[in-house]
């Protein structure tokens, strides 16, 4: 009997454990990335990364994102996008945000991070897609890293035909696509 006790309360575990992650899954908003070279779904994580998914998702619902470019490509690292006009003009963008590098996601292919300048709470609208894992942008021993809030879930072919485009130097900035890669939109979507 105290058997069929322990058994019975170890399925009932794991059916809550279980049905809390799906829960949780269901929580996890989805955006649409639509590029001059395909789309990407994007998952966030907003129970790990909070201010970084609210911040990312600010700019989606005002249509930031909409017409900006990826602006940097270096292959086997990473494609930035998410500040610059198809000119190459800055757009202006809220206040920065605080790094959530300490969350526990780490900075794997596929994985989406904040970008920002060497203050670690400098991240405003740029963003990162990781091309590769890149364990040196994860936070260590005491030194903040890149806050990874989102993974790309479909649509990684297409990061990989973005990191095959021809760059060069565009006045200072390094990696510029020499034909501009357009995000021509980021939209919530629903699962």
């Amino acid at each position: 009997m105290q058997h069929f006790i322990r058994l019975t309360l170890l399925a009932v575990f794991f059916v809550t454990a279980f049905s809390a992650r799906a829960e949780s899954i269901a929580d996890e908003p989805k955006v649409e990335i639509k590029t001059s070279m395909g789309s990407l779904i994007i998952t966030l994580y907003p129970e790990q990364a909070p201010v970084t998914v609210a911040n990312f998702l600010d700019y989606v619902d005002t249509g930031f994102y909409d017409n900006t470019i990826f602006h940097r490509v270096i292959p086997g690292f990473v494609i930035q996008g998410g500040g610059f006009s198809q000119s190459m003009q800055k757009k202006a963008t809220g206040a920065p945000i605080k790094n959530e590098s300490l969350n526990g996601l780490a900075n794997r292919r596929g994985t989406l991070s904040m970008a920002r300048t060497n203050a670690p709470d400098s991240a405003t609208s740029q963003f990162f897609i990781n091309l590769e894992n890149n364990p040196r942008l994860d936070a260590a021993f005491g030194k903040p890293g890149y806050a990874v809030f989102a993974k790309v879930t479909d649509g990684l072919p297409v990061i990989d035909m973005i990191s095959r485009v021809k760059t060069h130097t565009f006045k200072r900035y390094q990696n510029v696509p020499k034909e501009p890669v357009v995000i021509l939109s980021i939209k919530r979507i629903a699962d």
